[in-house]
């Protein structure tokens, strides 16, 4: 039998179908989506944020946090729910998604370093993407501002409690090729390329990246909650957070999908007088 353009695309086009309609089948027997949309949350995921703090309490009223990967907006959902009032939450994320209500965002590749400028100047502002509250919850906000008086410019750049990184690399999805959204294009991606050493690599450089804006922005005491893809680099990455973090948790929450090798490392008090410095390696004699 010949094979042809049109052979080849008929049996990528049947295997496109299958896998749409396996996805379907998944998405409507899948308890925590059925629950998210009857919540009105913008996806599943948010399940998993709630977890994690219904164990480790990672959230305080008046914190700002910083959402990265924040699309298509759960997690930010769930954080500005819990630090309100007085509270803000900024996301950032490579693709476009409308901000959940009190969330501020920008777009931009993380990796790329004026991205992460571009971020700490909008954070630098204590006010800046704040909620106004009424006079008597004024508190939260003139404690953080007081907080920081006195401070060298160096420790003012130190602003944020709690930093979130459900960060992925984005790739076009198969499963569900329909989609062909303008406004919501976070639903024509999925989060993993499906070839497992390539997905933990990029986990790692996305984790590591967001370790190291943590030294600039997280005040001490501060949190971090990243996802990773488990592999064989999950022990120096771990040790790594065990330099910065008082205590360091693995944990993959209960509505994570079985089959998923998604998990995440929950780091609770940053220590102080860490630097980028702490986690070169040393030098040799």
């Amino acid at each position: 039998m010949a094979v042809t353009s049109r052979s080849i695309f008929a049996v990528f086009s049947g295997a496109r179908h299958y896998s749409s309609q396996r996805w379907l089948v998944r998405q409507t027997k899948d308890p925590f989506t059925k629950q998210a949309k009857q919540l009105k949350l913008k996806s599943r995921a948010a399940f998993k944020l709630l977890e994690i703090d219904e164990d480790h309490k990672i959230f305080k009223k008046g914190d700002t946090v910083v959402d990265l990967g924040y699309a298509p907006g759960s997690w930010s959902q769930v954080a500005i729910d819990r630090v309100s009032p007085g509270g803000r939450v900024v996301g950032l994320d490579i693709i476009p998604a409308p901000p959940p209500k009190g969330v501020s965002t920008l777009q931009g590749n993380f990796l790329d370093p004026k991205v992460q400028q571009n971020l700490r100047e909008f954070l630098s502002d204590p006010d800046r993407g704040r909620l106004r509250v009424p006079q008597a919850d004024k508190a939260y906000i003139d404690f953080e501002r007081e907080e920081t008086e006195g401070e060298d410019h160096a420790s003012k750049k130190k602003c944020v409690q709690l930093v979130l990184s459900d960060m992925c690399e984005p790739w076009e999805s198969f499963a569900n090729p329909f989609i062909r959204s303008l406004t919501e294009p976070y639903r024509r991606l999925m989060n993993t390329s499906g070839i497992r050493l390539r997905d933990h690599a990029g986990s790692m450089d996305l984790c590591n990246a967001a370790l190291l804006f943590c030294l600039d922005v997280l005040k001490t005491g501060g949190h971090f909650v990243c996802k990773f893809y488990q592999g064989s680099e999950d022990k120096e990455l771990e040790q790594n957070l065990k330099k910065v973090f008082k205590h360091v948790h693995k944990q993959k929450p209960e509505s994570s999908r079985k089959d998923s090798k998604e998990a995440y490392f929950i780091a609770m008090h940053k220590l102080p007088g860490v630097s980028r410095a702490t986690l070169e390696p040393p030098a040799s004699v």
